[in-house]
Formats: C-alpha cells, sequence, structure tokens
C-alpha cells in the first residue's frame, strides 16, 4: 500500500507541478501504465500535452574559472530544463519541465512553466551568490491537480554554475512536494540547464 500511494504521489507531481501530460503513446513509451487509471491523471488531447522526452544528461559545468565574473552575472532572461536523474519511479533522462525563468538583479526569480495553468504555472524564488558552486535558488510553488485539488506546498533548490561566457549554466535541481500540513510527500531530482535569451535570440524550437 505504501509503494502504490508513493507512486501514486510521484505520478501527481510530475504532472500537476511540472506539466508532463499522461497520453497513451507517452505512457507506453516511458512504461507509466500503472498511473494511467489515476483519477488526477486524466488525459489531456495529444494537442494540449507535453509528452515525456528522454534527452542526453547534461553535466554541471566545471567549476573553476567560470564563476569570477561580477554578483549580478546570473541576472536575465533564460531558456530552462530540468531532467530527471536518479529519482526512483522515474527514468532518467525524462524531461520533468522546461519554460523561461527570469533572474533579477535584487536577487528574486520567477519561473513561467510548460506546464497547464490550471496546476499553476508561475512561481517565485531567491537567488545568492555561492562561491563553492555559483548560484543557489530557493524557490516556492503551490502545486494543484487537474481537478483544482490543492496538493500543498513546493520547494524547489537549484545550484548552477555558468559557463565562461554567461550565456549557459548548468548544475542540480530538487523539488519537494508537501502536503498543506508540510509533510512530505515526494522527492525529484536531476540535472538543469539554462541558455540565456537576448533580444537576437529567435524563437526557434524552444521545446
Amino acid at each position: 500500500m505504501r509503494t502504490a500511494l508513493r507512486t501514486a504521489i510521484i505520478g501527481t507531481l510530475a504532472i500537476a507541478l511540472h506539466g508532463v501530460v499522461f497520453i497513451p503513446r507517452a505512457t507506453a513509451q516511458c512504461g507509466y501504465s500503472q498511473w494511467s487509471g489515476t483519477q488526477a491523471l486524466q488525459p489531456l488531447s495529444p494537442e494540449a500535452a507535453v509528452q515525456f522526452e528522454p534527452v542526453k544528461l547534461l553535466r554541471a559545468v566545471d567549476n573553476e574559472g567560470d564563476n569570477e565574473g561580477p554578483d549580478g552575472q546570473i541576472v536575465g532572461f533564460w531558456k530552462f530544463r530540468f531532467v530527471s536523474e536518479g529519482t526512483p519511479g522515474i527514468p532518467d533522462g525524462t524531461v520533468i519541465d522546461n519554460g523561461f525563468a527570469q533572474w533579477h538583479s535584487d536577487g528574486t526569480e520567477i519561473t513561467n512553466s510548460l506546464r497547464p495553468p490550471a496546476t499553476g504555472n508561475f512561481c517565485l524564488g531567491v537567488w545568492q551568490r555561492v562561491p563553492s558552486s555559483g548560484y543557489a535558488l530557493n524557490h516556492f510553488a503551490l502545486g494543484w491537480d487537474l481537478n483544482g485539488n490543492f496538493i500543498g506546498p513546493v520547494q524547489i533548490r537549484e545550484n548552477v554554475n555558468l559557463d565562461r561566457k554567461g550565456n549557459q549554466y548548468a548544475g542540480t535541481f530538487t523539488i519537494d512536494q508537501y502536503d498543506p500540513a508540510g509533510n512530505a510527500l515526494a522527492h525529484v531530482q536531476g540535472q538543469v540547464t539554462g541558455t540565456r535569451i537576448t533580444v537576437a535570440t529567435p524563437l526557434g524550437n524552444w521545446f
């Protein structure tokens, strides 16, 4: 029973928090058929669904010499991607989330995630410079399922390093879902990457 409950919670987290909407082809491809009957995981149309996408994992940028610029080097507009690694129940290489993020000069951050707006696709964070790992982000969100039920608060942490030109970052992330009373429900972890967006950046194939 405990294992089944944990599986259901991780499945709900993957959809309600991070926009992974299951359709029959996606569930079959990624081995998530055991979640297809969960009430919280009602599929959307294929046109509206964001499917699992296996990708090559990207490792954090070498720390040496990459973070010698000013504290505001991370400030700007970014396209980001979360890829699962080492999360029980989710295959390594699965795209958990992607979207846009802005890191502000006052130490705050905002994310617009590619997930259903009904689940809460905007969330907020704060960051600071950390010599040992580049930049640390502490980010909070409110998790809802697709039926409008409040799951609870979510904490997302990132530790990232910039490349030498300051146009890419890479590092690690963790996501912890809690219930409204603050009890831990699920944990997701993996690799995060980001690409800086400038006034010259075309739309391209971002997703």
